[in-house]
This record gives structure tokens, sequence and C-alpha cells, in this order.
């Protein structure tokens, strides 16, 4: 852990991985769909999701990965001609396809220049070993990294939220990932409808019984085209959503439960405002993350500060 901040931040993960480059992650948008979307699970997605809000703008499905890859890599080599960069798979559910065409994608962006390896995010109901096997021969030359959509570790709120997925089936392929010798990680959203702080301070305890090398938070967001935004149009005490000040301290609270290897890679997430609906905060991540290491340096509390075994 870095001795200036309280935690783990993933970027020092990422520097023990590559120490003698950096690399830059790029989205891509692979043209895949989800299984609570397409309906072999449900219907209509989760609550709360719109993938328009978090998808760059280069991320245009009926373009090539490489192309995809090309104008990523175009924005960043102007500033770093030296990046390296990973291919990320971002875009819903990333291998709910065919084990044929999913590999063939994962092929294209590694066959392009300068493409070290892959960060690939997915669903913990949606990651056959055939992908895993083909992963971990991979792995013996490019970086494999993959992100498993959790959400809650309380089935009752995975249930509100539409995800048609259990914290068990989260907990089996982690484990699965894990024996084939991939690193993962377990993406979370703190303040789902239902979910109260009891609750997530107990995700913190239980996702870190688990072989994990990463971790992203993020806040729960009312996000335009969403069944979240039409109940909550109706009715906004469905959901409590934290002012910065109130997020930061639960933040800091989970972060102190957390087995402190555990990479930390975002807290907050933007969305483009024309797509949000609250909570408004105004900040940039960076801006957040400052006001997290000046909150927790106060209070004089780090990662794992409260981690019981």
């Amino acid at each position: 852990m870095a001795t200036d901040i309280p935690f783990y931040d993933f970027s020092e993960y990422l520097k023990a991985k590559f120490p003698d480059f950096k690399v830059q992650k790029i989205s891509v948008n692979a043209g895949f769909t989800c299984p609570n979307r397409d309906g072999s699970k449900g219907r209509g997605g989760c609550i709360y999701c719109n993938n328009s809000s978090f998808t760059p703008g280069y991320c245009d499905q009926y373009s090539s990965i490489a192309n995809q890859l090309e104008e990523g890599k175009g924005f960043f080599a102007r500033k770093y001609p030296q990046m390296r960069y990973l291919a990320y798979f971002q875009s819903y559910t990333n291998s709910y396809a065919e084990t044929e065409v999913a590999i063939a994608r994962y092929s294209e962006a590694l066959s392009q220049p300068m493409v070290e390896g892959l960060i690939i995010a997915t669903r913990p109901d949606c990651m056959p070993d055939e992908i895993l096997e083909y992963l971990q021969q991979v792995s013996k030359e490019k970086f494999i990294f993959i992100e498993y959509g959790a959400e809650s570790c309380n089935n009752a709120v995975l249930e509100r939220v539409n995800r048609c997925h259990t914290w068990q089936d989260t907990v089996d392929t982690v484990l699965r990932t894990h024996k084939y010798g991939l690193d993962c990680g377990l993406h979370l959203i703190l303040g789902l409808p239902t979910e109260d702080r009891e609750s997530m301070m107990q995700s913190a305890k239980e996702v870190s019984k688990l072989p994990i090398k990463s971790l992203k938070l993020h806040q729960l967001q009312i996000i335009r085209a969403t069944r979240l935004a039409k109940e909550y149009e109706v009715n906004p005490e469905i959901v409590h959503l934290y002012d910065i000040e109130e997020y930061i301290s639960v933040v800091s609270d989970f972060i102190e439960r957390l087995r402190p290897d555990i990479a930390l890679d975002r807290f907050v997430s933007q969305c483009p405002p024309e797509f949000l609906i609250a909570p408004r905060w105004g900040l940039k991540n960076y801006e957040f993350t400052a006001k997290l290491i000046k909150s927790m340096q106060q209070r004089g509390v780090y990662q794992g500060s409260l981690y019981e075994k």
C-alpha cells in the first residue's frame, strides 16, 4: 500500500504487473447483450442500468474492435506516445456469447499493436469453463483480468434490482476463476434499493473472504430511461441518495472492513449530465478520491483497520 494514501490503489497493482511502462484501459463494445435483457433470464435489464450512460463515444458496436482500439489509442497517444494498452470489454456482459464468438472478439483485440492484455467485465453467472480455459492459456503471455458485476452480497437486494443471479453465483465463479489461476475483481453498487448501511458493511466482510484482486465501488445513480427512474419519479423515497459527505463516510467505513490486499479501482461513477437525474454532485472521480483520502487521513483510518479474518 502506498504510504501517502490510506488504501491500496489499483494503479499500484498495475505498476507491479507492468514495471517497465504505463498501461491505459481502452473500452471496446463487442456487441454482446445480457441474459436478463434477451429473455434467457429476464427482460428489461437491471432496473438502474442504461449502458449508454457509461459507454465512451468511440465504442460503436458496429465498428470493429480494431477500429475502436485505434480510436482510443489515438486519444491517449497524443499525450503519452509510449503508452501501452489494455482492451477493456466494458459494455453489457462480455462473456455472454457462443464460446467461438467471444474468443474471436478477444483474439481480435489481442492482435492489435501495443495491446498488452484484456480486462473483461461480465456477470458471475455467464462465465463458462471453456472461456476460462482459453483465458488461462492466453494469460501465459498476456495480461488477463476479469471483472464480475456482483453489485450486492444481499440476495434480496439482487432480486429487487432484477439482477437475475445470486451472491452464491458470484462466490462460485470467483472460486472457479481462481482455480484457473486468473486474477479477478468485483464490482459493487452502494445504496441500492432496500440495502441499508449494515448490509453494505457486511458486504465488505463477504468480499474479503474471496480470492479477488480488486474491487470497484460506486454510488447508486438515477439514470434516465431506466426502470428505476420511472419508479423514482412516482416515489422518490424508494431509495436513499447520498450527499457527498455521507457517501464518503459510507465508503470510508467500508474500506476499513476490507481485506488490505484488495486493490481499489474506483469509488464513484460519472454519468454524462444528459443522462443523470440524481444525485448531481458535480465532482470528477479524482476530486472525490482526494476528498475521501483527506477524510480518512483526518480520521486516522485506513484499509483493513477493522478487517477481521
